[in-house]
């Protein structure tokens, strides 16, 4: 049970993408009352470094794989 972190409620990547989304979105429009735009900003901030933490991995999962010769071949794997 979890995903590749090990931690059942993490978000996909896609889904904390999409609410920091809608977060800004409903940040933007206005009309909160200052407790709600500080937790709004909050959860933005939480989304974000969700979103960052797996572009990481990404990247270290691509690097690793470049890294990698294939068959033997020294050549990129692309």
């Amino acid at each position: 049970m979890g995903d590749e972190t090990g931690t059942a409620d993490k978000p996909s990547y896609e889904q904390a993408r999409d609410e920091l989304a809608d977060v800004v979105k409903r940040l933007e429009a206005g009309g909160l009352t200052l407790e709600e735009s500080l937790a709004l900003w909050e959860r933005g901030e939480k989304l974000a470094a969700i979103c960052e933490e797996w572009l990481e991995g990404a990247r270290a999962r691509l690097a690793a794989a470049m890294a990698r010769p294939e068959d033997g071949d020294a050549a990129a794997p692309f």
